[in-house]
């Protein structure tokens, strides 16, 4: 009689010792998951901010007129 409860005993340790780990593995892989979303979502503003301002077309200024000519020495 007591080998029956012994081995339920260890049956019942190990079902909650891979519950237990069934349990931790999901959490970190959710952990992972909801992390790499945000890591996604900064690195997408970030690129669409990059696109704005150094991506932008580039403008000659307008030639400005000077007061005064140079005179052309030859």
């Amino acid at each position: 009689m007591t080998k029956s409860f012994t081995k339920r005993k260890a049956q019942i340790k190990s079902s909650r010792y891979y519950l237990f780990w069934g349990i931790a593995t999901i959490a970190v892989v959710a952990g992972q998951i909801y992390v790499g979303s945000g890591y996604r979502d900064m690195s997408e503003s970030l690129d669409r901010l990059l696109d704005a301002y150094v991506n932008r077309p580039r403008v000659r200024p307008a030639d400005k007129p000077t007061p005064y000519q140079m005179p052309i020495i030859k």
